[in-house]
């Protein structure tokens, strides 16, 4: 049924890609829809709900990045960011900004659909329902649920991103225990291209989440030559 199919927003504004992704991703198996620019989104996500939205960095108007950063401060929905900017330091401002994962233009269509596949995977992963109680790793006012990926703060859940997700297991699964940014890239599916700093970008993101003073941290610490450590409560 095509209500049991991930559905896919593709957001950009070269006709021909897009059509491309529409086709290509469609035969795949996946229900896409695609919009001509930020605008065109909104008015998509406002009626239909959506797995996983495939953006273009570069748009008139409004661009990817700020589409991006206004839309995470109130969904989870992963974002797959396109650039033609392959710089280390773009795709770190994409991370920056609330992209999930990113891929530079061109690029070969089967590693899109593993890209797409892998954060489908994980977002399946992360909204199990679980019989059991699962254990719960207690940071002051913030309560991690390591199974179902959820934060709550004072009792009200906080929006999280896959990578923010995975990069919290990984640290929660072994607290007290530093782990470098090499495990930690590993762990969360990252591309080690960029090396640590898109580690640093999701910490301090985790930070502001989690930590009272996030430039004081008391859970999520920095240890010097090393890596980060969980020291929950």
């Amino acid at each position: 049924m095509v209500a049991d199919l991930p559905h896919i927003l593709v957001v950009d504004d070269d006709d021909r890609l897009r059509e491309l992704l529409r086709k290509y991703l469609s035969e795949q198996g996946l229900v896409v829809l695609t919009a001509t620019d930020a605008a065109n989104a909104r008015a998509k996500l406002q009626s239909l709900a959506f797995d996983l939205i495939i953006l273009d960095l570069m748009m008139p108007g409004e661009s990817g990045l700020d589409f991006a950063a206004d839309f995470r401060k109130n969904s989870d929905v992963p974002i797959l960011m396109l650039t033609a900017m392959g710089e280390s330091e773009d795709r770190i401002r994409g991370l920056e900004h609330g992209a999930d994962d990113y891929l530079t233009k061109p690029f070969e269509p089967r590693e899109l659909l593993l890209r797409v596949n892998n954060i489908l995977k994980r977002v399946s992963r992360t909204i199990e329902v679980e019989t059991e109680p699962s254990p719960t790793i207690v940071m002051g006012n913030a309560h991690f649920d390591v199974e179902r990926g959820e934060l709550l703060v004072e009792g009200a859940q906080v929006r999280l991103t896959t990578i923010e997700v995975q990069l919290l297991k990984a640290l929660a699964e072994r607290p007290g225990e530093p782990l470098s940014r090499e495990t930690l890239i590993e762990r969360t599916g990252g591309d080690v291209t960029t090396g640590g700093r898109a580690v640093d970008v999701q910490v301090t993101r985790l930070r502001k989440k989690i930590e009272t003073d996030p430039k004081l941290p008391r859970y999520l610490q920095t240890v010097r030559g090393k890596g980060y450590v969980l020291m929950p409560d």
